[in-house]
């Protein structure tokens, strides 16, 4: 379900470990991972958490649509969580993209501080096709006025237009190896300084603000699927 290791003492490696079902979100995940991040947030030896994939070229194909209506209504409202919990965690998040982000995943690699993707990247910001507004809380700071494109359209974005439009920071043979290379050197720099260079970064674009909008807004359209 979830891979929890350390590489080093201060850098936290959080594997998706679903790879029959490609890594998509149910509950035990989605809390598995919120667990670990509220752990981070008290840590005072970790400098930077990675989150990347077990298995190559599978990232994560957003919420697992095989379980209930119920389930699938909490598992949204958990990422949200997870989403607001990346935003707000004092040290940085860097995320390793390899195969498809969609949906949910998309997300996830969005609320990340560092995305690295492998040329097998690409994303899918599938929420309007299942009644739903997903990313446009984060991509206008990512990619400006391409953010509605990309939500309407709910193509695939493949990894070189990614970097192109800043939604990838790098393409990587092995973004998971970098990523955690990363995170080791961030892990050497003054913790302080990281903490307050990423707080001026979400305050400024307000990206917790948004985010709870858009969380809102897609919570009450579950709140009405389910009572139907």
């Amino acid at each position: 379900m979830l891979r929890c290791t350390r590489p080093v003492p201060a850098v936290l490696v959080l594997d998706l470990d679903r790879p029959e079902r490609h890594n998509a979100f149910d509950a035990a995940l989605v809390a598995a991972l919120l667990e670990q991040l509220v752990e981070a947030a008290a840590d005072e030896v970790l400098r930077a958490v990675v989150i990347g994939s077990t298995s190559r070229g599978r990232f994560c194909a957003g919420a697992d649509l095989s379980v209930s209506d119920e389930e699938r209504r909490g598992v949204s409202d958990g990422l949200y969580a997870l989403y607001e919990r990346m935003l707000r965690l004092p040290i940085p998040v860097v995320v390793a993209v390899d195969g498809a982000a969609v949906g949910g995943g998309a997300q996830l690699a969005l609320a990340a501080d560092v995305r690295l993707g492998s040329p097998q990247a690409r994303f899918r910001f599938a929420g309007p096709g299942h009644g739903l507004s997903v990313g446009p809380w984060g991509l206008p700071s990512t990619v400006g006025r391409r953010a509605l494109e990309l939500v309407l359209s709910q193509r695939f974005v493949p990894a070189d237009e990614a970097a192109a439009i800043g939604l990838l920071d790098r393409v990587v043979d092995d973004p998971h190896a970098a990523a955690v290379d990363l995170a080791a050197s961030v892990a050497q720099l003054d913790r302080d300084a990281v903490r307050r260079a990423k707080e001026h970064v979400v305050a400024g674009e307000r990206l917790v603000e948004r985010l709870a909008a858009e969380r809102a807004a897609n919570t009450a359209v579950f709140d009405g699927a389910v009572r139907r």
